[in-house]
């Protein structure tokens, strides 16, 4: 009995570890996603682009015309194309070996070195630019799909909602702590000896740093695992489709994953369209905008670890429908916001920073459940695609809303629509059910 008992706190204590390493990777790499992409890297990129435009403002990329202001737009389309084609084909190599953290430790040095790289991102040089970019999201997209389908392996049913909030927050915690640092050097780049060029670039290249510096936490503590499943498609241009074929073997699992494409396609518009409501409706200037950036970062982790202890009193499904309830009410609230007034506006950002980190920390836990053993790294491409590669409904919803209206009002308030069918359609998932049908232990609390 106390070799049973010391065995048991021995692999406790090693998935404590195996634990703090895994929030490390959302600490290192939730960075890129906040300085580069959301903040730096789009008016940047823009900026370049529009240097090397002739006449009539465009440039021609491989001889195709292209508007300047949209060669950022099509670079993070181009991103999403290579990430759909690359993930099934990286997750059926990862479950299929059991090697996951190589491939993880390639994912993120391809990130970190591409993002590094924007530091010579000067003068008209766009096409480096765009080529930078695609292969940093597409890096990143794999390493995340790779980060996720650790959870099963690494936390016990009850623990994983728990797990899954606290990287979460890690992540957005990293994300508030490197933006405050690159905001001073930009707004003081005078103070620095610096060109504002010069700042943005060494912002940029900051995130990769950070991002290659910390991955080598997860990668010293984490440990691969080999996991017997059946031999299916071998990885290559026909892994997706053996994929989803094997998906419709789970109807409950693809029910959930159709509830969290349209949720989430709702919660990735408001990210990204609420800095245009603010500017253009609300008529908020560019500092405003960035504090509020900033507050959404720091509230989201509070908002992260506050509902994955919700999720331990009242169940993860429960949890994440009552946060589509308050995705809601912020979005009416939204709607009736006075123009020129900042206060009302961080209001409404420390309302989406509270349901942000949670609603994307318990969804993932909760996905985690329903993945039969041995395949998540093949399901949670599938989940990444959701994430990140299938949100396109919401940004046309809102801009039709806009042609047709001529009101940011009327197209902010239309997103409601996503989180009400979303609603709708999680509340009709029997996930107890889906989690035993899926071959896994149904946790006291779901």
């Amino acid at each position: 009995m106390d070799t049973v008992r010391t065995r048991t706190a021995d692999e406790t204590a090693g998935l404590r570890r195996e634990q703090r390493g895994w929030y490390f990777y959302d600490w290192a790499c939730s960075v890129y996603s906040t300085s580069v992409v959301t903040v730096f890297l789009g008016p940047y990129l823009t900026a370049v682009a529009e240097r090397a435009a002739d006449a009539d403002g465009y440039v021609h990329p491989l001889g195709v015309p292209v508007r300047a202001g949209s060669f950022f737009a099509y670079s993070v389309s181009l991103s999403v194309i290579v990430a759909v084609v690359v993930m099934p084909l990286v997750g059926g190599v990862a479950d299929r070996t059991g090697r996951k953290k190589p491939l993880l430790a390639a994912a993120a040095y391809t990130g970190a070195a591409a993002t590094t790289g924007m530091f010579f991102l000067d003068g008209d040089r766009y096409l480096l630019g765009g080529a930078l970019l695609v292969v940093a999201n597409a890096a990143q997209s794999v390493g995340m799909m790779l980060y996720n389908s650790y959870l099963p392996q690494i936390a016990p049913p009850e623990e994983r909602d728990a797990v899954s909030s606290r990287g979460w927050a890690f992540g957005y915690a990293a994300g508030s702590t490197v933006l405050v640092a690159n905001l001073v050097l930009y707004s003081a780049h005078d103070s620095f000896g610096l060109t504002e060029t010069a700042a943005v670039r060494i912002c940029l290249a900051s995130a990769g740093l950070w991002w290659g510096a910390f991955t080598l936490v997860p990668l010293r503590r984490l440990r691969d695992r080999r996991v017997r499943v059946e031999r299916g498609a071998a990885p290559g241009p026909r892994q997706l489709a053996a994929t989803v074929r094997d998906m419709r073997r789970h109807p409950l699992t693809l029910a959930f994953l159709l509830a969290y494409l349209i949720y989430n396609d709702g919660i990735q518009t408001v990210i990204t369209q609420a800095s245009v409501y603010g500017s253009q409706e609300l008529g908020l200037g560019q500092s405003t905008l960035i504090v509020a950036v900033l507050l959404v970062q720091v509230l989201a982790v509070a908002g992260a670890l506050a509902m994955g202890r919700l999720a331990r009193a009242h169940g993860a499904q429960r949890t994440i429908l009552g946060s589509l309830v308050a995705w809601t009410v912020t979005l009416a609230a939204g709607y009736f916001l006075p123009a020129k007034a900042p206060v009302f506006f961080f209001v409404l950002a420390a309302g989406i920073g509270l349901v942000l980190g949670g609603s994307q920390a318990l969804s993932r836990s909760l996905f985690s459940h329903l993945v039969p053993p041995g395949k998540e790294a093949e399901y949670f491409s599938a989940y990444e695609m959701s994430d990140r590669g299938m949100s396109w409904l919401g940004p046309l919803l809102f801009g039709v809303t806009y042609q047709l209206t001529g009101s940011y009002r009327s197209a902010i308030i239309s997103l409601v629509a996503f989180f009400v069918i979303g609603f709708a359609l999680l509340a009709r998932v029997p996930v107890r059910r889906a989690i035993a049908e899926a071959g896994n232990p149904v946790p006291e609390k779901i």
